[in-house]
């Protein structure tokens, strides 16, 4: 038995290794970094379970619909010193069932469902949010490391220049101040080094974090400084947002819920009929010998100015007793203020309904704008590739201009130092268009990527709903 539990451990050990090397293993993408950020995270997996558990609720409450059966039994048995003893059995059944209110059962239910509907909106905005951590992370991550690159490109250049400079103050060609700023030039480009490479790694960890990981994969995607933007026209984008966003999607949830209250209170007035009956067992032994049934009808009207409640029953106990019973009850003014429940639910409608008017204009200017950002950072990240390619011409004219003694070694490594700013100022430009576009994919509701395809797609033309 222990020799087959430990096998068993063993093989779940292996096949956790393996799963964890294929994981590392195989290249990340955007999308495939935001679908493990949601599968490690826990809060993610409670608030889906709760959901579940909450709609599974929902669903028991069809109970309402259907008859209400009660059972009572007791038993009285008396033992007296003075008169006969008595033995009392009594066995009861009840039925209650809803026969008429108006609606009001159903729009409870609805009420409940709209609750839900703006919960799983909560949570789909909760999943949004946790994928976005983790996408705005690898976007980070791969940005640090292409400018660390850089810079350690740039530090070997200049390591060279100075170890050249060195030798021509040795010979006498160069003065010794010009090296001594050559070595603040190698101290500071080191440093900063240092300083990418420890917020690197706390990047890399975070991100790793998030995704539920011992150590990085392979990042599969790169910061790619010549790619072409592909975008939709600012008036597709608006009509898709006004359509799709997130945050619209949740105030139509917001409205359903306030016409439902509204509908509800609106109905309140409405009598609730419900049928009762009852059946019962008695005698003093057994078996059971005497028997008894009876039916009613109740009828509750309730009000903010008043309360009237009427129960009607009659019943048979064989051989010959017949009951029949009206009861009556009158509440003058049980709660005036009531009365203004329904107006309450009216005003919040109709504020809900502005708010998302409101919002669905500012929504399709906002997208639009978004258009209009990545435009403009688009013609960012060109200008400075351009200049990126201006600063490495400049070294290369500055290498020829210190071969025929115009400039100094150091105003070189001064040119090489303008030229690696130049080029990370070009991985910045193209990390800010990448954070651009995925800012308009969440405005139009698109998973990492989808944008090229939804440009390449063509216009679309979403109908505006009529929530007024």
């Amino acid at each position: 038995m222990a020799r087959n539990i430990s096998i068993a451990l063993l093989w779940c050990v292996i096949t956790a290794a393996v799963c964890a090397n294929d994981i590392n293993s195989r290249s990340l993408t955007f999308a495939e970094a935001a679908d493990l950020a949601l599968a490690a995270s826990s809060d993610l997996r409670q608030a889906r379970a709760s959901q579940a558990l909450m709609e599974g609720a929902w669903m028991w409450g069809l109970r309402a619909y259907f008859p209400r059966a009660s059972i009572s039994v007791s038993e009285n048995d008396r033992l007296q010193k003075i008169g006969a003893d008595s033995f009392v059995k009594n066995y009861g059944l009840t039925l209650d069932q809803l026969l008429w209110d108006g609606g009001r059962t159903s729009m409870s239910r609805k009420l409940e469902q709209a609750e839900l509907r703006m919960s799983s909106a909560g949570i789909d905005r909760m999943a949004s949010e946790i994928a976005e951590s983790a996408i705005t992370s690898y976007r980070n991550v791969l940005s640090a490391r292409s400018i660390l690159e850089i810079r350690k490109t740039a530090l070997a250049v200049l390591e060279e220049q100075r170890r050249i400079l060195n030798e021509e103050v040795a010979l006498g060609l160069a003065l010794p101040v010009y090296l001594a700023n050559a070595d603040i030039n190698l101290t500071d480009a080191k440093l900063g080094i240092y300083s990418l490479q420890l917020d690197l790694g706390e990047m890399e960890r975070q991100l790793a974090e998030l995704l539920g990981l011992d150590s990085l994969p392979v990042l599969a995607e790169k910061i790619d400084v010549n790619r072409a933007v592909a975008l939709p026209a600012a008036m597709t984008a608006a009509a898709l947002a006004k359509e799709r966003n997130p945050d619209l999607t949740g105030l139509r949830y917001s409205i359903t819920k306030k016409q439902a209250e509204l509908k509800y209170i609106a109905n309140s007035w409405i009598p609730t009929l419900r049928l009762t009956g009852n059946f019962g067992l008695s005698g003093q032994r057994y078996p059971l010998t005497r028997y008894n049934w009876s039916v009613g009808l109740n009828i509750d009207f309730s009000g903010p100015l008043f309360q009237n409640r009427t129960s009607i029953q009659a019943g048979w106990e064989p051989p010959h007793d017949q009951t029949a019973m009206i009861q009556n009850s009158f509440t003058p003014l049980p709660d005036p203020a009531a009365g203004f429940g329904q107006k309450q639910a009216a005003l919040a409608l109709t504020l809900e309904q502005e708010k998302y008017n409101i919002a669905f204009e500012q929504i399709g200017r906002m997208a639009s704008n978004a258009v209009e950002k990545c435009i403009v950072i688009e013609q960012k990240r060109i200008l400075a590739g351009e200049a990126a390619a201006l600063a490495a011409e400049r070294c290369r004219i500055d290498e020829v201009r210190l071969e025929l003694g115009h400039i100094t070694r150091l105003d070189l490594m001064e040119t090489l130092i303008e030229k690696t700013q130049r080029e990370i100022a070009v991985i910045e430009a193209a990390t800010s268009l990448l954070e651009a576009e995925r800012e308009l994919e969440k405005f139009l509701d698109l998973m990492p990527g989808e944008l090229a395809a939804f440009a390449a797609a063509g216009e679309v033309s979403p109908q505006r709903r009529n929530y007024e």
